[in-house]
């Protein structure tokens, strides 16, 4: 790994990917399904390893699914969702799922999560479902989730390990999605290089890292939508050990300039 945690180093970063057959099923032990998958493919965690996992099966083995036709959406969403093709349901679960809209204009609904995430209709999703009779809802706490997570591992395999629940949002000014870490446990989110000095002698004055972030968007290399590998091992990268979460990544109102 790198010369000291958290900056970068010379070392070789790999992404392992990590293949589960079958759906996860509410209850159901995720850290057990992953440990058997990765043995499967002849994957031995180490320690160090940071463990990447796309949210809808933590949320699946969470039990945090909803029936879309239990929901009721009002008569105004009906309308504007018919307006552009959409579907209502979705559109009234990610309002209560909200903690307010950020935007709704052009069939788009950019909501704030009760998390404090900002993201399209709440983080809910419908693909890679059930074929669009159930939605994934984000896991109520995702840094307690990959805390468990953690622990999960350490008592099976005895080993250090971080953990990153991964979900893809898109981002203002920029086309595309992208992976944000929503969860983490056993390393630190952010890291902090104020007051460091570049290699000409500069001292650093703005410069925070968003290494699960980074991380995160690593993994997506591998753990697409369509991929079948709803997580993976990312090895050899230096993080700084902490107990940092997910929530400091989420910046606060009065810093934001943008709100």
């Amino acid at each position: 790994m790198g010369s000291q945690a958290g900056e970068r180093g010379t070392e070789e970063v790999r992404i392992l990917p990590i293949a589960v057959s079958g759906e996860i099923r509410a209850g159901e032990s995720l850290s057990a399904r992953l440990l058997e998958a990765a043995r499967s493919s002849g994957l031995r965690f180490q320690n160090g390893d940071v463990l990447v996992v796309k949210h809808k099966i933590v949320s699946k083995a969470e039990g945090a699914l909803v029936a879309l036709d239990k929901i009721q959406p009002t008569k105004a969403l009906r309308a504007w969702a018919r307006r552009y093709g959409l579907d209502a349901r979705v559109g009234e679960l990610a309002l209560r799922e909200s903690r307010r809209i950020v935007r709704k204009k052009r069939g788009v609904l950019i909501t704030e999560t009760k998390h404090g995430f900002v993201c399209a209709n709440s983080g809910i999703d419908v693909s890679n479902v059930d074929g669009g009779e159930h939605a994934v809802l984000l896991p109520v706490n995702p840094d307690r989730s990959a805390a468990r997570l953690r622990r999960e591992f350490k008592k099976e395999v005895g080993l250090e390990i971080a953990v990153i629940i991964s979900d893809s949002f898109g981002r203002p000014w920029r086309e595309g999605l992208t992976e944000v870490a929503i969860g983490v446990a056993g390393m630190k989110p952010l890291v902090d290089y104020r007051g460091r000095r570049d290699p000409h002698g500069y001292s650093l004055h703005a410069t925070i890292e968003a290494v699960a972030d980074e991380l995160a968007c690593a993994a997506g290399l591998v753990c697409g939508k369509l991929a079948g590998t709803p997580a993976c091992v990312i090895r050899g990268y230096a993080y700084q050990r902490g107990s940092g979460g997910a929530r400091a990544l989420i910046r606060p109102a009065k810093n934001d300039l943008f709100r």
